[in-house]
This record gives C-alpha cells, structure tokens and sequence, in this order.
C-alpha cells in the first residue's frame, strides 16, 4: 500500500501539529510491512526538518500549481473574507480546494491530511481536524479564520473515509457538531515526541543553563502564546502566590510568539511586575527543550482547550510532576499522574503551583505516577494505529492485530500486564 501524507507546516510556527506530525513520521519509518509513505511537502526547508527517513518513506515535493496547503487556502479565505466585510456581501464564502490532478498522480492507495487542511481529491482520504476549539471560543479568531475552519473542517469530516482523533472527549465533540456516525471516528492516543530524541547530558544541561540564564527553580510551561493556551491567568496565578503568600515562582515558557496576542502578554507582565520571574525563551531546539524539561521543578498546563497536551507526556518522560486544567481532554489524559486547577480561577491554580513548588513528598510521588501513566503511551503504537487506519481506508481486509488495536481507547482504557 502506497500512503501520502501531506506535509503543510513547519517548526517553530504550528506548535505541537508540527511535534506531532514529525513524531509520527519517524515511528512510521520505524515499522515493518509493506507500506511505502510518501511525504507530500512544499519546500526543501520540511524535507531538512524531518530527514533523515527510514528506507519506507520518500519525499516529494508539489509544484507551485498545486492545490490545498493550509498557508494558501487561509491567505485566501483572509482575502476574500475581509473584502465581504467591508462592503457588506455575503456570497464568496471560502471554498474547500479541489485537487488539480497532481496528489492522484502520485499512484496513491491513500491520503492523510493530518494537521487540519483539506483538499477534494479521487483518493481515499484520511483527515485530523485535531479539535473544534472555534466553535467553543470564536473570540479568540478573526472572522475568516472561523470561515475557513467551518468550511474545510465540515467538509473534510463528512467526505473522508476515517476521521481521526486524539481523546473520546473531541471525538464526542467531533460526532455532535458534525453529525457523524461515531464508527467513523477513530481515537488514537499520541505519546511523547521527546521519547524519540538522542539523550542530553549534564553538559548539555548545563549549557542550556547557562545560554538561556535560567534559574534554579522554576515551573515550566512549553506553548505557542495563543490565547487559549491562557498564560494570561497562569500570570495571574503567579503574581496571586507572590502578593499573597509570599512565594517568588519563576516561570519558563518555549514556544513561538503569536504576534497579535504579544502586546496584551508583555503589558499584563509590566502590569504585574512579573518581569523578573517571567522569561518567554521563543522556540527553541529539542536538545535545548529536553534540557528545559528536566531541570524544571514542574509542568503546568493552564490551557483552556486541549485535544491531548504533548507537554504532559513529555513531563512524564522527563521525569517533572505536572499540573493541569480540569476541562476537555485534560482530566482523562492526566488520570492520577498529575493535580488539576480550575484554568479560569488564578487562586486555584496559584494553590497549586504552590503545592508544587513546596512539597517534595508529593512531587516524587506524581513523577512515579507519571512515569506508570506513561507506560500506556507510546508513539510506535500510534503509529501502528495510524497504519491499521490506512489500511481500513484503502479497502483493505483487517488482520486481528489491526482489529484489536483500533478498539481500544488506550487513554481511557490502558492496558498493563
């Protein structure tokens, strides 16, 4: 069986789609059989990003013609989307593309759209629309983005032959939005990409240290600034604990900037007064974020909307305690690995950071549950789900390994010896 998989975003701008992805690329190379993947990219900058390749896959590159990257088709829902606005119209609503022949003639028995863009092809398709966070909190996107998102999400989830997704609490989302038939949404759990890398040393800690002039304590929150990812009330929570009770927690954050929510962040920080305990880093390189992680007293998590986080199943594998928001997925893929606050009340996450930061009984009891919590996960097995997946999509006859994998919801279900 011949799998495309398009490849439509780049490190250090699309967060954890593009950790993910990369993470699935390399366990996929690193199984048997007789798939062949094909890597759907637009530029030699994506092939040096995830080269070297198993002897499975092969790159190719589209040409400037082609169709459906997720950077093109939102430039022009933007474009057409603003001009409607400003004078007023309500027809133009942005289309889903329609292949211009060049994805069929790659002999393709599949295709997977992994990180949300969509385009209509004569290929049994595959697509992640991830999560529907826009339905839940349109504020926090412009209009021709809540366009753009209907309209490719709605249609890739009806036309495609399997919709995956990360937690049974998105693919209940996913069916009652959509009206899908449930069977046609599969859950598949991901792990730690960090599971993946070369080890650091204690040099390479100690540089990492030293480049970045981090402190000897500190808690750790590795996320693109999108105003989901709430760092505004992690602030709070920060400044809560310091006028309050006393306590002085730095905070590290990686991740790139977004620029529209940049000026309310740095302003909220002057505001107060956290510019002494508060370094956004930007993004930086896996040694470096391996680094970052283990010398972290904790994680927190204050998102408001998660599918999955892969910073908790990256603190688990570093050997960090983890804190996060009660709400979406979180609660399922924290189990009793890791505390949990309310993300909107800075009191209740400031008391737990708290506990976090004074409590070393109950931090080396969490990193041990973490470290069990751990164990269910696994990105080879993903990987392993998202072949059976294909497989399903192309016509192909299950075999019982592929059967007994696909049932299994291994977040809510783990399965220990």
């Amino acid at each position: 069986m011949k799998v495309g998989i398009l490849v439509d975003v780049v490190p250090g701008i699309h967060g954890g789609i593009a950790t993910a992805l990369r993470s699935l690329i390399t366990a996929l190379g690193r199984l048997e059989g007789p798939e062949t993947y094909v890597l759907i990219v637009d530029s030699q900058t994506q092939i040096d990003w995830l080269s070297p390749l198993a002897p499975n896959q092969c790159f190719e590159i589209r040409p400037s013609s082609a169709d459906g990257t997720l950077r093109k088709t939102m430039r022009g829902a933007k474009k057409i989307v603003k001009k409607l606005i400003g004078r007023g119209g309500h027809s133009g609503w942005p289309i889903v593309p329609l292949s211009d022949g060049y994805l069929e003639s790659l002999g393709l028995d599949v295709i997977h759209f992994p990180t949300q863009g969509f385009t209509y092809c004569a290929i049994p398709s595959v697509y992640n629309p991830h999560d529907l966070q826009h339905l839940h909190y349109p504020q926090f996107f412009d209009v021709a983005d809540l366009a753009w998102r209907e309209t490719i999400y709605r249609a890739a989830c009806r036309t495609s032959r399997v919709i995956i997704v990360n937690s049974q609490w998105i693919k209940d989302d996913v069916v009652a939005q959509f009206g899908l038939d449930p069977a046609k949404v599969q859950i598949i759990p991901e792990a730690a990409p960090t599971q993946l890398l070369a080890e650091v040393s204690g040099n390479d800690k100690a540089a990492t240290r030293t480049k970045y002039a981090l402190p000897d304590r500190y808690i750790f929150y590795p996320n693109n600034t999108w105003p989901h990812k709430n760092h505004l009330r992690l602030f709070e929570a920060m400044a809560w604990l310091r006028d309050e009770k006393g306590i002085t927690v730095p905070l590290v954050s990686t991740g790139a900037r977004h620029e529209p929510s940049r000026e309310k962040l740095d302003t909220r920080i002057r505001e107060l007064g956290l510019e002494n305990q508060i370094q956004l880093l930007g993004f930086v390189s896996s040694e470096e974020l391996r680094a970052i992680y283990q010398m972290a007293r904790c994680l927190i998590v204050p998102s408001l909307f998660e599918a999955n986080s892969l910073p908790i199943f990256e603190a688990w594998a570093e050997g960090i305690p983890v804190a996060s928001s009660n709400v979406t997925a979180l609660p399922e893929q924290v189990g009793d690995a890791g505390l949990l606050f309310d993300p909107v009340d800075p009191q209740d996450m400031g008391a737990v950071i708290q506990r976090l930061f004074t409590d070393d009984a109950m931090c080396t009891d969490l990193i041990a549950k973490g470290k069990v919590r751990l164990a269910d996960f696994d990105f080879l097995r993903t990987a392993r789900a998202n072949r059976a997946v294909y497989r399903r999509a192309g016509g192909l006859r299950p075999n019982p390994q592929d059967t007994a994998l696909l049932a299994n919801d291994w977040m809510r279900n783990p399965q220990r010896g």
